[in-house]
């Protein structure tokens, strides 16, 4: 299996911060728009969809599907260069929204368009945590 990869702390912003909060007890939350119902990613203050401003936070799933992969095999960034292989994937959430992410626990050569899978957090030591995503199968 690949490296261990890295877990820096996100930047907190006003409107991210209290989705990096929860993501320090395990839970990855999605904006969703008050007016439309449309589910919003990234974190900002506004639906991109309505405009409305009305938006309020609720828990995803935490489960969904690789949309699109690849596999690194070099990184200038230390840390990661250190831990290559790894994956760098978009993954469509139950949800709705496709987030990018990284897919661990198993081999980078195993991952697979429309394979499922489930949030995991690595936790940053800075009081929240990196969400990435493993195969749904894996213990």
């Amino acid at each position: 299996m690949s490296h261990d990869l890295p877990t820096p702390a996100p930047r907190i912003t006003p409107e991210n911060q209290e989705f990096w909060a929860a993501t320090a007890q395990h839970k990855l939350l999605l904006m969703r728009c008050d007016n439309c119902g449309n589910p919003i990613w990234y974190p900002r203050t506004f639906c991109p969809d309505c405009g409305t401003f009305d938006t309020s936070w609720s828990e995803a799933s935490g489960r969904g599907t690789v949309y699109a992969f690849t596999i690194v095999h070099r990184s200038m960034i230390d840390g990661y260069r250190q831990a290559v292989p790894y994956v760098l994937a978009y993954v469509e959430l139950e949800e709705g929204p496709r987030i990018m992410t990284n897919i661990v626990g198993c081999e980078p050569d195993a991952v697979r368009v429309g394979m499922p899978v489930r949030v995991v957090f690595h936790d940053t030591g800075e009081d929240n945590a990196l969400y990435r995503f493993e195969p749904a199968g894996s213990q």
